[in-house]
């Protein structure tokens, strides 16, 4: 019963997400694989562009090329790295941001209807459930919090 429960929760969610991406594409500025790339650099938090490339397996020089592209859109802007000042990391640019509270916003609304509903000790139950499948994901994925 559980696991059918998150399956159906999981695709609720991917559809949101493809509602998001077909809203963004829809007005030409961006190709899908745009809009993917640019979820991706955020969900990684600035990342290199050699780190983007090994996450999404494809080569440097073709990140390279993606990259410079949604530079040129201004949705990226690369910033020395700190660490090794022959690198670059990648950060959103406030254009990225203009669009990307959307489906944000819609899962801060849900939860707080559902946390509503609920008890505080339903909520703690559900707040470590959270964590576990967060430390799994992580996982993975290859991430670090």
């Amino acid at each position: 019963m559980m696991l059918e429960k998150m399956l159906k929760t999981f695709q609720k969610l991917r559809l949101e997400f493809y509602r998001k991406i077909f809203t963004r594409v829809r007005d030409g500025s961006l190709s899908a694989m745009e809009v993917f790339s640019l979820e991706i650099i955020y969900a990684l938090g600035r990342p290199t562009i050699g780190q983007f490339a090994r996450f999404i397996g494809i080569s440097q020089s073709n990140a390279t090329y993606k990259v410079n592209s949604l530079m040129k859109k201004g949705y990226i802007i690369r910033q020395p790295s700190q660490e090794d000042g022959r690198e670059y990391n990648l950060e959103l640019s406030e254009k990225f941001y203009g669009y990307s509270d959307m489906l944000e916003e819609n899962v801060r609304t849900i939860t707080r209807n559902v946390l509503e509903q609920l008890t505080p000790e339903e909520i703690a139950v559900i707040d470590k459930a959270a964590d576990i499948l967060n430390k799994e994901l992580d996982a993975r994925a290859g991430l670090r919090d």
